[in-house]
């Protein structure tokens, strides 16, 4: 994409093109480019070979280094179905942007069309290109982290019916979920934030503003994230205090009623023995009296019991 003085596209423009005095700026984004493409940017746009090593070795984290004036930026999108980072590398010279891509996205595919589309868009120039891109990368955070509180608002509702470890299971799939996209912000929001600190790149002062709310949007997207792996760890903890609770309640209730048949066992088993002197066997009333020592015994473990509110 050339732009020319009346901020107008040249309908494809070869690369020797894109040297003419009447090309005010130029994107050129290399979407899924082949081997001989990728050579392009040493002989053509002669980059540092630091850079091009940088866009050959997948995945680096997001960065931003400066080659004299030329501004090489790590990107990273991110894929919606697997929370994968995705690289794009930005090269940005003072009059041009070149965009490098392993695979097509369709956030490059959006701005394209943008900028190809409204005549005001381009007529803020290349910084403004370069604000597009990241912006867009950035919003597209957004609905993969909805989905997660989506997610954890499900589980709020339902997680008195769903059993323990099937809950569990999906907490700490949530908590991968949003570790995989905090590795993607956390190194973004680094960068912008060099970024709207930079001196170095052209232009930049004037469009400050833009990067600055994407800076915003990336501390809130932080935030988000941070208060919805709190929210898993409080979900986590209570279901383990009440799954605790309910194991206490069951060891309480078989620990008391253990307590009340040890006393009628070692009854039971006293006169279960075969001695043949054993006087209380030749009562009469004898089998009737231990029964009731017995019924005794339980029922005033069982008040005493009540009464120290052991049951509670």
């Amino acid at each position: 994409m050339a732009v020319n003085d009346e901020h107008e596209i040249l309908h494809q423009p070869s690369l020797d093109d894109l040297n003419h005095a009447d090309i005010r700026w130029y994107w050129v984004d290399f979407n899924a480019p082949s081997e001989e493409e990728a050579q392009l940017l040493q002989q053509h746009f002669h980059f540092h070979p630091l850079a091009i090593e940088d866009c050959h070795h997948w995945l680096q984290r997001p960065k931003l280094d400066h080659y004299d004036d030329i501004h090489f930026f790590v990107l990273h999108a991110m894929n919606p179905d697997t929370l994968a980072a995705e690289e794009i590398d930005m090269f940005w010279g003072s009059n041009f942007i070149v965009t490098f891509h392993s695979r097509p996205l369709k956030e490059m595919d959006e701005v394209w069309q943008r900028m190809a589309e409204h005549q005001r868009l381009r007529e803020k120039g290349n910084v403004y290109l370069a604000y597009f891109i990241i912006d867009k990368l950035v919003d597209e955070y957004f609905p993969s982290l909805y989905r997660i509180e989506d997610q954890l608002n499900e589980i709020e509702i339902r997680g008195k019916n769903v059993p323990l470890h099937m809950l569990m299971n999906e907490i700490f799939e949530i908590r991968a979920k949003l570790l995989k996209i905090r590795k993607t912000i956390v190194p973004m929001t680094e960068l912008l934030y060099r970024v709207i600190n930079s001196e170095r790149i052209e232009g930049l002062k004037e469009r400050i503003v833009y990067f600055t709310d994407i800076y915003d949007h990336l501390l809130k997207l932080s935030e988000t994230i941070e208060a919805n792996r709190e929210l898993t760890a409080d979900i986590r903890d209570s279901y383990v205090s009440i799954n605790s609770y309910r194991m206490n309640t069951i060891m309480k209730t078989l620990t008391v009623i253990t307590t009340i048949f040890m006393p009628l066992t070692f009854i039971a088993g006293v006169y279960g023995m075969n001695f043949q002197r054993m006087p209380e066997l030749a009562w009469h009333w004898g089998y009737y009296m231990v029964l009731l020592i017995m019924l005794a015994i339980g029922v005033g473990m069982y008040l005493w019991f009540r009464y120290k509110r052991w049951f509670d």
